[in-house]
């Protein structure tokens, strides 16, 4: 026969079982509230190997594109000393049949000039000296935040296209695209100019170019080259239709 404290024990079945209110906190008053579980710390084995790997990545990463980078770029001081090297690592499985740089950027100074043959009033010819239209540009280039197409690239332009299409021996037109960048190189030549010099009429004018290959840096193997290469184009006789709309 169960007891009265017996009963008192049992519970039914699904009740909650009440909770004993939490202790109160330090000074008597409102309880403290519960404590989380602190966060995991790394070992310091752990983060070594991290930071190991992450180093690890970064040097493979950065290789990667410096050889990709030399592969691709133009021939310099660094290539040319470990193109071996390079060469072993991106071909095959990097091969590329394409430059990064197109056209190549300019790895000597030129300085495109001309001179002129002028008629004074009197009918008496004078031959002007050189010009330097290339340092013209650059002088105006200079201090300039936003320089022009014009400025920059309209005579280098023309001159590359003219070399391009003539040959070498007696300037003779490689088809009528030579006729065309003659023409051309005529026209920009006298837009810089304009119809006198000194007051005199232009009759004929000349045009050259003169090319000096840029110094290697200091830590480069490469020797300086010591010479300048010129190029005088014939004589060519100036009219009205050369200054057509220019």
């Amino acid at each position: 026969m169960e007891t009265s404290s017996e009963r008192t024990a049992v519970r039914p079945t699904g009740a909650v079982p009440q909770q004993s209110p939490p202790p109160p906190g330090p000074d008597g008053g409102e309880p403290a509230p519960p404590t989380r579980d602190e966060a995991p710390h790394w070992s310091r084995a752990s983060v070594a190997a991290l930071t190991a790997t992450a180093v690890l990545l970064v040097c493979a990463l950065v290789t990667h594109l410096g050889m990709i980078f030399l592969s691709v770029a133009p021939p310099n001081a660094l290539s040319v000393e470990h193109h071996d090297t390079i060469d072993a690592y991106v071909q095959p499985e990097f091969g590329q049949d394409w430059k990064l740089f197109a056209p190549n950027p300019m790895q000597r100074n030129e300085a495109v000039g001309a001179r002129v043959n002028t008629l004074a009033a009197d009918g008496r010819p004078h031959a002007s000296e050189w010009i330097n239209l290339t340092d013209r540009d650059i002088e105006t280039i200079h201090g300039n935040p936003a320089p022009s197409h014009v400025d920059q690239n309209m005579l280098r332009r023309a001159w590359d296209a003219y070399i391009a299409t003539h040959s070498v021996t007696d300037d003779r037109p490689k088809g009528a695209t030579g006729t065309m960048t003659r023409d051309y190189l005529k026209r920009v030549v006298l837009q810089r100019l304009g119809r006198t010099w000194k007051g005199e009429r232009i009759v004929s004018l000349q045009v050259g170019g003169r090319f000096t290959m840029v110094d290697p840096p200091a830590w480069s193997s490469e020797q300086p080259s010591d010479t300048t290469d010129y190029r005088l184009l014939p004589w060519w006789k100036v009219t009205d239709q050369d200054y057509r709309s220019l």
